[in-house]
């Protein structure tokens, strides 16, 4: 037969696939609803237990005719995961599954799953199969979309494929590629593979792949280089229509393969065959087939509806299966991507395990566990980890969006391919419609809510200009206005969308303060000065995770050192107070506080920009075998002319975790002075999804660890900013190192070899603001005394400090006094406010909870009140305010010092 290639179209192919470790026999793969008011678009089971084993339905959720996303949670070893599971029909002829590739539909043009799915017009999709990201991006097993064969499978041992025959028939097994072309005289030669990135097949022997071999390279392949790196010069065919039209003696043709051909690519006893029987002009013709492993039966792919390679088998009859490869670089509690169909051969688990910051991961024992608890009968794994993505359609959407956060966040892999979903049905008419949203609102915010429609097949319905009505369950709580939205006080009512028969609800929480994590008003930061003009816009994030994004006015602002206002998401300054030289805009949502702080300086202060740093930067390492460099050099690209510090590194001969560490001032680090906020830096950055890290080691000895980026995720210079507050740091500290880390889970998703620059490093120090009325010095209090020493001179106070419980408290106001600073006392919220330099720490008294700078945080003990005086834990307030504390058993002294 002649090779051919079919343009993909909008139901057809599209993919996505990242990179992922594989340790494949002595090769390093590195892979990188009218009339149906009471129906209910998701439907939560309220955790019914899907089987014995511990996994728990939480709900479901119709995609299309024959499709739906199931959600589960999960119990493991190392907590709670959760996995979707999208549940394919295979009975009903409105759905089918396809392989989604690169884009355009080629190989070596990585992209998204959600990019795939939406270029192909899938209803979901997941991530596929494993590829090496050294080479140029084609899967490493074989790979059928309709009916035709764009990848054959790799010569490796235990590698299994999913496939779906064009009756619907699923089967998950090891499939081997036989093939052959054969000339015009009648000669013939074994092909290879098709559309193969170089490798090492594991039967050769370390015989490079494309070694006396002749492979086909059709229009599915994009690159000119076919492949790159192969180790071999090849002799390469142009055929269209079955014709040779060209040959390319010891050389690569410079052309694409056209729609109607293909390149037979060769190299010695191959390219010998050509030169023996091959003339332009004649005709050509291959002949190829897929054979099953296990029982021999040849299997042409015209008949598969899909293939996709994957990696090891997870269940066999049901049950667990013996790993058919070692599983040891993919192993760890990681994101999750498999594959499996039911006994009865009807319906396909497209499955994705959760890791992120709801959900632990799974390990591959649990995920087979877990697979078979929810009736997969057969199955195998996918490509997992960074990789991990699931877009799902909701209802009445016409595209899929990431249905869960992947591992690092919501940043998706460029991957080679995936497992589309499809909708075969016809237009059917309107059956209802879905409101959309934000299930949540804060008090005063406003929101736009939507209504789209879907059809029989719960497929999306243009609903045009139907004219529809909103209405609140409880307009207290929830105010609507059209399909405007106001959240007026916390609780919780139903909003209800009305067009003829058809309603459509939605559940609206307005949330208080108990549901907040965290209030950000902007940089947190500002210049205190007469006119200044300061963006802040304030995001929210609730305690469930949601960030939420509000207009600053909303809020409630009072203002210390200053007059101004807040309109929009700015805030103005119009006057300064007479003497102050640091002043605060304190907004406050429902009590719960975020600060923006005012200097004369912007409230930042360079630390370090190494153009005139006069102590040396050396590199070390944790393992055996990294190398690397680090220096102070000329910046280049938008830091041209300026210097900053480099780090190059190279892991590829270490192994486990692996540091490669830039030391500043050999061992003894470069001196942070005063207490700091935060601290920032501008970051080159390598693309090597490795981690960033700080290591600081403060006065007490203690070493703090600073997470910079979770993943060096960008190439190019990019601002980066850490919280330092809540870190406990006793200052002076030191910033002895910057790193890159590549830790051993994961390892075969970020890269070994790079280089990343710092510079600019600031630091938001509240002991640095300059003449703010912060003090240094020595205090001493004695409990039970209603008496302190200040810098050696005693004065009265009118409440002694007391222990309970081990901790110490005192009244805060002596404190500041010493200190500079001031406290504010909330009598109807039972709550103190203590400012000190760019800290703000509301605290409440009997709770444990307090916020700092606009983040909930947990401590030990809480404020209490005796005799009429507010008293507050002395060493968290103390060191939150940058202060340090002793305690003196014997006399029962306190001593603070700043």
């Amino acid at each position: 037969m002649v090779l051919r290639r079919t343009k993909q179209t909008g139901n057809g192919t599209g993919s996505g696939k990242r990179l992922a470790i594989l340790s494949l026999a002595g090769i390093l793969w590195v892979g990188p609803v009218i009339g149906g008011s009471g129906f209910t678009p998701f439907n939560w089971t309220g955790g019914s237990v899907a089987s014995a084993a511990s996994a728990v339905k939480l709900g479901e959720e119709i995609l299309t005719s024959g499709a739906i996303l199931m959600k589960y949670r999960y119990s493991t070893s190392s907590g709670t995961a959760l996995a979707d599971v999208v549940r394919v029909d295979l009975d009903n002829p409105n759905v089918k599954l396809d392989v989604m590739t690169g884009q355009g539909g080629q190989f070596t043009t990585r992209q998204s799953t959600e990019g795939m799915a939406e270029e192909t017009g899938a209803v979901a999709g997941i991530n596929g199969d494993y590829f090496n990201t050294s080479r140029e991006g084609a899967p490493i097993g074989g790979q059928v979309s309709d009916g035709e064969l764009m990848s054959t499978p790799s010569d490796l041992s235990g590698m299994y494929a999913f496939a779906v025959t064009k009756d619907g028939t699923p089967m998950v097994e090891q499939f081997t590629f036989e093939g052959s072309v054969t000339a015009e005289d009648g000669s013939s030669f074994e092909l290879a593979g098709i559309n193969k990135v170089a490798y090492t097949p594991e039967s050769t022997g370390g015989t490079y792949s494309h070694s006396n071999a002749a492979y086909i390279y059709t229009s599915a392949w994009k690159a000119l280089e076919r492949p790159k790196n192969s180790s071999t010069t090849p002799t390469e065919v142009l055929v269209e229509n079955g014709v040779v039209t060209q040959i390319s003696a010891n050389a690569a043709l410079q052309v694409a393969v056209p729609e109607n051909g293909y390149i037979l690519r060769t190299h010695g006893k191959a390219a010998d065959f050509v030169k023996q029987h091959l003339a332009v002009g004649q005709s050509i013709t291959t002949d190829y087939k897929l054979r099953v492993k296990s029982s021999g039966k040849e299997v042409d792919p015209s008949t598969l509806q899909m293939m996709i390679g994957g990696h090891t088998i997870l269940v066999n009859d049901g049950k667990a299966s013996s790993f058919s490869r070692s599983v040891s670089s993919i192993g760890g509690t990681r994101a999750r991507t498999a594959l499996g169909y039911s006994k009865d051969n009807r319906y396909v688990y497209l499955i994705a395990v959760q890791k992120n910051s709801s959900s632990v991961g799974m390990s591959l024992n649990e995920l087979q566990s877990f697979m078979t608890s929810i009736g997969v009968w057969k199955g195998l794994n996918l490509d997992g980890g960074g990789s991990t993505t699931l877009v799902t359609r909701d209802l009445g959407n016409t595209k899929p969006d990431l249905t869960f956060n992947t591992e690092y966040g919501t940043q998706q892999r460029s991957v080679v391919n995936g497992v589309g979903v499809y909708s075969e049905a016809p237009k059917g008419t309107l059956k209802g419609f879905t409101v959309g949203g934000s299930k949540t609102l804060l008090i005063g915010q406003t929101g736009s809510y939507t209504l789209k429609g879907y059809d029989t097949y719960y497929n999306p319905y243009n609903i045009g200009n139907t004219t529809v009505t909103w209405s609140s369950s409880n307009p207290a709580v929830v105010s609507a206005s059209g399909g405007t939205v106001k959240g007026v006080k916390t609780g919780t009512a139903t909003l209800t969308a009305k067009s003829g028969s058809a309603t459509a609800t939605m559940k609206v929480t307005v949330l208080g303060a108990e549901g907040i994590s965290s209030l950000t008003a902007g940089s947190g930061t500002g210049s205190l000065s007469k006119g200044t003009t300061v963006s802040i816009p304030v995001t929210a994030k609730t305690t469930d995770g949601q960030s939420v994004s509000i207009s600053a006015d909303a809020l409630k602002w009072e203002f210390i050192g200053f007059k101004g206002s807040v309109k929009g998401n700015e805030l103005t300054v119009f006057s300064v107070d007479s003497g102050a030289e640091v002043g605060y805009a304190i907004g406050r949502y429902d009590g719960f506080s975020t600060v923006v702080t005012l200097t004369a300086d912007g409230g930042s202060s360079m630390w370090e920009d190494f153009e005139n740093a006069g102590y040396e930067v050396s590199f070390t390492t944790n393992a055996q075998g990294v190398t690397g460099a680090a220096s102070i050099t000329a910046g280049s690209g938008e830091k041209a002319g300026s210097k900053v510090l480099q780090l190059d590194y190279d892991m590829t001969g270490g192994s486990g975790k692996m540091y490669a560490y830039a030391e500043l001032n050999g061992t003894s680090g470069k001196t942070i002075q005063s207490p700091a906020t935060a601290i920032s830096m501008d970051v080159l950055g390598d693309k090597s999804l490795n981690w960033l890290r700080a290591e600081i080691t403060d006065a007490d000895g203690d070493t703090v660890y600073v997470d910079l980026a979770k993943a060096i995720d960008w190439n190019g210079w990019k601002s980066l900013s850490a919280d330092l507050s809540g870190l406990n740091i006793a200052y002076p500290a030191k910033l002895k190192r910057l790193y890159v880390v590549n830790v051993e889970e994961g390892q075969d998703e970020r890269a070994k070899t790079g280089s990343v620059a710092v510079d600019n490093i600031a630091l938001n120090a509240p002991g640095t603001i300059s003449d703010n009325g912060l003090k240094t010095g020595t205090v001493q209090m004695s409990i039970g005394q209603k008496s302190m020493t200040v810098n050696s001179s005693k004065t009265a106070i009118d409440a002694a400090p007391i222990t309970r419980n081990g901790s110490t408290y005192v009244p805060i106001k002596y404190i500041l006094d010493a200190f500079g600073g001031q406290a504010q006392w909330n009598a109807s919220a039972q709550r103190v406010t203590v400012i000190r330099g760019a800290v703000l720490m509301d605290l409440t008294v009997g709770e444990k909870q307090f916020v700092l700078n606009g983040k909930r945080m947990n401590a030990d003990v809480a404020p209490l009140v005796l005799d009429g005086r507010t008293l507050v834990p002395l060493r968290l307030v103390s060191e939150q305010l940058g202060l340090t504390v002793k305690w003196e058993q014997k006399t029962k002294t306190v001593t603070i010092q700043s």
